[in-house]
């Protein structure tokens, strides 16, 4: 998790990205998201396909896993990506992708718990990560000899 060099830009971007599965029923605290309290984990016998999926997105628009965990209704994404990527657009993408893939793969067993073709809630948690910490951007910008 250090710098990564492009033709113009150095750069250490680092994303935590936490989303849930279409709701089933109530809701629970997860990352301060509102996530639901599943009867079912359907997430779990389709773990295989669906990390394949992410990984296979991932690689495709160079964004680089760090970290990646299934959940019984949720999902946990560390990745870094090239600051040209927008967060939202690389959660936009990485959802969107997967849950089509999930649908062509998946089609018959996910009709028994998903309804209207569904697959990820709306919402979703982004952190961000480094090596620096805030305090110590903040005492080299406010001192005077690093210009």
């Amino acid at each position: 998790m250090g710098e990564k060099r492009s033709n113009h830009t150095v750069y250490n971007v680092n994303y935590h990205f936490v989303w849930c599965r279409q709701s089933e029923i109530d809701c629970l605290q997860i990352s301060g998201l509102q996530c639901p309290k599943y009867r079912h984990s359907i997430l779990e016998p389709i773990e295989d396909s669906l990390e394949a999926s992410f990984r296979n997105v991932c690689d495709e628009y160079d964004y680089e896993i760090l970290s990646f965990h299934i959940s019984p209704g949720h999902v946990h994404l560390f990745l870094s990506a090239h600051p040209k990527h927008a967060p939202s657009e690389i959660v936009r993408t990485v959802k969107s992708i997967t849950a089509r893939e999930m649908w062509e793969q998946h089609e018959s067993f996910l009709e028994e718990y998903l309804w209207g073709g569904g697959f990820w809630e709306q919402s979703y948690y982004i952190g961000t990560a480094g090596t620096v910490s805030t305090e110590t951007i903040e005492r080299y910008i406010e001192r005077t000899e690093h210009v």
